[in-house]
């Protein structure tokens, strides 16, 4: 639906452009992933998802290595132990299962979470320059590489690296 809607823009603008002399429409292209990935507030976000994933490591680690040493120690005094006891230290095995397990759901959707809310205001922010970098410069129109159906596009058109430079200097001020 995206995609169709693309469509009908740029055929709209084309058709609408038929008033415009040639030399007056202005047309480029970012990759927003490629501002997202080489910005400075991207990098930024980058690493402090990074360090959580390995604060997160140590904690998963040591939780799995509990784990472990409880399977092997009921293994070992499964034949010692009376069958109430084995019983016992199996649902214990389970229970710390399970809580790995959730733990690891857990920070996998926090981390999920916080990699969108930095992306979310990263791309607002990233907007608002383009918007004031095309308006400036007078374009037609700015799409976006990688969500616009852009079929074919000249090097030429490519504004990406002038929009991760205003957006860095914009973060400066």
């Amino acid at each position: 639906m995206k995609r169709i809607m693309m469509v009908l823009a740029i055929f709209a603008l084309l058709l609408g452009g038929v008033n415009y002399a040639a030399a007056d429409v202005k047309i480029g292209y970012i990759d927003l992933q490629k501002v997202l990935n080489e910005s400075d507030s991207g990098k930024v976000a980058k690493e402090k998802i990074a360090k959580k994933v390995k604060e997160y490591e140590v904690q998963i680690d040591r939780q799995q290595k509990d784990l472990k040493k409880a399977k092997e120690e009921l293994e070992k005094q499964a034949l010692l132990l009376s069958e109430e006891a084995r019983s016992r230290k199996q649902r214990e095995y389970q229970q710390k299962l399970k809580e790995l397990q959730r733990f690891t759901k857990d920070v996998r959707d926090e981390l999920r979470m916080k990699d969108n809310d930095y992306t979310r205001k990263i791309l607002d922010e990233i907007i608002k320059v383009v918007e004031k970098f095309g308006a400036e410069k007078g374009y037609t129109a700015i799409f976006e590489k990688n969500e616009s159906s852009l079929v074919y596009a000249d090097e030429k058109i490519d504004l990406t690296d002038q929009v991760i430079k205003r957006y860095n200097q914009s973060k400066k001020k």
